[in-house]
């Protein structure tokens, strides 16, 4: 399939980006309003991650995913998948760096990509699939970590919180 005059192929890379940074949106505005730096190691229960943990993870996710992604496997060699789940007391200008450069990097790499490249298999842990299937991959994993921040932010600040949709009963 030759997408590389598909208006509905740059539709969608530029919906698809829309969507990301939408995503990154509500955790940034959910992360302003920790009022403290040990909001960010907080961790619920024991086998619990803490949003520096979340942050970790998905920063060295989208550093590994991202780069070179048309030409090298996912997995990279130099990620050390299991350190991004210990706790670090990383500053919280650590971990904005550490969020801000995962980000910066993905986004990048999807501002990058042409229709024609939605159809090319790449490979993610020795795993065919195509450039638009590790998209899709993406969106849920994003939006599910993403989801945790918001959830942990909102209970931490409690009645401080400040809602990033409509508030109930408005």
């Amino acid at each position: 399939m030759n997408l590389q005059h598909d208006p509905l192929a740059n539709l969608y890379l530029m919906t698809v980006i829309s969507r990301f940074k939408e995503i990154k949106q509500l955790a940034d505005k959910a992360l302003q309003q920790l009022s403290s730096e040990s909001d960010w190691h907080y961790a619920p229960a024991p086998d619990s991650n803490s949003i520096a943990i979340i942050i970790k993870h998905m920063s060295g996710n989208m550093i590994s995913r991202w780069t070179d992604l048309l030409t090298t496997d996912g997995e990279k060699t130099n990620r050390d998948r299991d350190g991004e789940f210990t706790e670090e007391k990383l500053t919280v200008d650590q971990l904005r760096g550490l969020w801000e450069h995962g980000w910066d990097v993905f986004l990048s790499t999807l501002h990058q990509l042409k229709p024609e490249h939605l159809t090319h298999t790449i490979m993610i842990r020795q795993k065919p699939l195509t450039v638009l299937d590790a998209i899709d991959r993406q969106m849920s994993h994003y939006s599910y970590h993403v989801g945790q921040i918001v959830y942990l932010c909102k209970y931490l600040t409690a009645d401080q919180w400040h809602s990033l949709s409509i508030p109930k009963k408005k």
